[in-house]
């Protein structure tokens, strides 16, 4: 079953997530297509400014893909100094896509 991760990141900065997509993405520039992303599993991905920080919304295709996911994700946000968060994770009842 699908999930929501959120990412509501205080005190994030565009450039610390520029730094982390750049990386995950292989030095290809960043994440510009799901094909980017090392992990197979990824539905959507935004990304954006919050008034306190930096906000991430992914859709994946199971908490599985996730936390395969989070485990090249974890070590990248911590060399890029991207403050201690734990994402918030939903069950998906709909899930629309192009």
């Amino acid at each position: 079953m699908a999930i929501i991760t959120v990412f509501d990141i205080i005190g994030g900065t565009q450039a610390q997530y520029e730094q982390v997509t750049e990386k995950l993405s292989g030095g290809q520039g960043g994440v510009r297509s799901l094909s980017d992303f090392p992990e197979p599993g990824l539905i959507s991905h935004a990304a954006g400014p919050s008034p306190h920080g930096w906000f991430v919304v992914d859709v994946w295709e199971s908490e599985q893909a996730f936390q395969r996911f989070g485990e090249k994700l974890a070590p990248l946000l911590r060399e890029a100094g991207v403050p201690d968060t734990e994402p918030q994770v939903y069950q998906a009842t709909n899930v629309v896509t192009s």
